[in-house]
């Protein structure tokens, strides 16, 4: 199922090397606001979740951004039968979100 939604993107993390035993490894993870499950009463407001987001490639692309910010998102929700993820394909920023300190 793809759709897509607005993401505050709180920070961007790119990797790339390879293991001690050789296997090959190049990413970048996304940081993202989530609302936490307030269902139960036992929880409020925000977590911050990660998404795997292509290739070390794709960091250069916003690392010049000014962080917080608020992007487009094009996402899937797939399954294997068993268990559920949910894939980051696309981002397009929109504006910077503002944080008020505390």
């Amino acid at each position: 199922m793809k759709f897509t939604t607005t993401l505050h993107v709180v920070g961007m993390k790119s990797s790339k090397g390879s293991l001690e035993n050789g296997t090959a490894y190049d990413s970048t993870k996304v940081y993202a606001l989530v609302d936490l499950d307030a269902s139960k009463g036992t929880a409020k407001g925000m977590a911050v979740a990660e998404y795997n987001f292509g290739t070390s490639a794709e960091f250069p692309k916003y690392s010049e951004l000014p962080f917080p910010f608020e992007a487009q998102a094009e996402m899937e929700v797939t399954t294997n039968g068993k268990t559920t993820k949910t894939v980051l394909h696309s981002l397009k920023p929109t504006a910077r979100k503002t944080v008020v300190p505390a």
